[in-house]
């Protein structure tokens, strides 16, 4: 057995930490580890001293910390105190000193400002209590102070919207027109009445007298003039003391605005149906069939019949013709109108002349080559040509059926809609030099351009494209090994 013994009183050999001249009580421990072996505790030294037997030694060393009397834990706080105090005021000073601001009359402006943010709170809580039962509509805050009730504007209107019935030559056609004088002069889309057989128009029920029958308020109708380019056709019927529209101006509309349309929705079942919603968008440049065309947009719902009725105002005025043909061109919840300040030269022109006077034209129809038949049949993609008016500039300049027109005044082109954009910016009697495709080569031709009387010029023909077939595979054969650059 190994006997370990640690005098405490020798503190000289020993480094004291605490040991800064005055006396500290320290307290050693030293341990043996082995077989158990408990030999006492020893309480003056303060150590524990077991005797076991064994190989390994532990001491560790644990001093006692220094207590402190209960004078000095009372000077100490009292000292704490007062160096708060000193350094409370001494910041004071200096604030005061630096800013020239009063500390305290700091605080009396936040507690103010607290104040002011609880008085806040209560008129906020206020007026989370305002009446809400009575809320205006979508349609009240889309109108000026001064616009007619909806169910006003339909009464006013009404009178002037009218059903249109065509009889094609593969089956029938319905659309809505707009009674523009009391004699009979109707509006409508030329998509509505092109070629029609025959067309009838029917009046709304408000004509109608006690005993009336339908067929007393249909009306048979001419075809006045019509133009595919802005898509206006104007139509004469018997009848008199019509009720006419009155027109506003659709230059003065405004974006969010109301906006209302009557009409006649998928056929005369649904006549003089009524839908409302806002101005969407003015100015809309959109090409639809190779027309080019400024338009109105608005989210009241435009369908099928719808074409060729009035756009309205709050102030029951006709600011525009819709054409559901765009609309449903361009996608569900998108209507679209033509502006009655662009129409009404149109109209005039059209009840004036039959066709809109001034108007350039090639003296020529034809179609568009696509990119399907240009790739197949190794042809460039134009304007081809099906037939040249008798006498027409064109005929003049030498251009015959099948020549593609790829370029006019050294402006490439690849549709009819490309074509018309150049032409349209030239006057009748100006000269415009044409490029066409013809038998592998590239011809200039200078063409004086007519005025344009035939609503079928530079259109697109109604011709299916499996007619083309046999023309398309004629260059075919004559061109299979020509690169086309242009």
């Amino acid at each position: 057995m190994i006997m370990n013994e640690f005098n405490n009183n020798n503190t000289n050999n020993f480094y004291d930490p605490y040991d800064h001249g005055e006396h500290r009580e320290n307290s050693y421990n030293y341990r043996s580890s082995g077989s158990a072996g408990y030999n006492g505790y020893r309480e003056a030294g303060g150590y524990t001293d077991f005797n076991q037997q064994g190989s390994s030694n532990e001491f560790y060393y644990s001093p006692n910390k220094p207590k402190k009397t209960k004078g000095k834990k009372v000077l100490t706080g009292i000292i704490a105190i007062l160096s708060i105090i000193a350094i409370g005021t001494t910041s004071i000073v200096g604030y005061t000193l630096i800013t020239g601001k009063n500390p305290v009359s700091t605080e009396a402006s936040t507690s103010a400002k607290l104040d002011s943010k609880s008085d806040s709170a209560e008129q906020d809580d206020s007026s989370s209590k305002v009446d809400r039962s009575n809320l205006p509509t979508l349609e009240q805050l889309a109108t000026p102070a001064d616009a007619m009730k909806i169910p006003d504007i339909v009464t006013k209107v009404s009178p002037s919207v009218v059903g249109i019935s065509c009889i094609l030559s593969n089956g029938t056609a319905t659309g809505s027109g707009i009674v523009m004088s009391s004699d009979g002069y109707i509006i409508t889309n030329a998509h509505v009445v092109k070629g029609a057989k025959s067309v009838s128009v029917l009046l709304p029920k408000t004509y109608a007298k006690e005993g009336t029958k339908e067929e007393e308020l249909t009306y048979k109708a001419t075809i006045v003039g019509q133009d595919n380019q802005t898509d206006i056709a104007v139509l004469k019927i018997d009848a008199k003391d019509l009720k006419a529209c009155e027109f506003g101006k659709s230059s003065e509309i405004q974006v969010g605005e109301i906006s209302i349309v009557i009409g006649n929705p998928l056929g005369l079942s649904l006549a003089n149906s009524v839908t409302s919603g806002i101005i969407s968008a003015k100015d809309r440049i959109l090409t639809v069939e190779d027309r080019t065309m400024n338009l109105i947009q608005t989210d009241a719902s435009i369908n099928n019949g719808n074409s060729g009725g009035p756009l309205i105002n709050a102030y029951g005025q006709v600011i525009g013709i819709t054409s559901a043909k765009v609309s449903n061109t361009y996608g569900e919840g998108l209507g679209f109108a033509i502006p009655i300040d662009e129409a009404m030269p149109i109209i005039q022109s059209l009840m004036e002349n039959g066709y809109v006077k001034g108007r350039p034209s090639l003296g020529v129809t034809g179609r568009n080559v696509s990119s399907t038949y240009s790739e197949y049949y190794n042809i460039p993609r134009g304007y081809m040509v099906v037939s040249v008016k008798k006498g027409s500039g064109a005929e003049k300049a030498g251009v015959k059926a099948n020549d593609i027109i790829i370029g006019i005044n050294d402006t490439s082109i690849s549709t009819l809609g490309e074509l018309n954009v150049v032409k349209n910016k030239c006057k009748v009697g100006d000269k415009v030099k044409l490029t066409v495709y013809r038998d592998g080569k590239m011809i200039d031709l200078n063409v004086t351009l007519d005025e344009a009387t035939n609503t079928e010029t530079e259109s697109s023909t109604n011709q299916n494209e499996d007619n083309y077939s046999q023309q398309y595979k004629n260059y075919s054969d004559l061109f299979r090994d020509y690169m086309y650059n242009f």
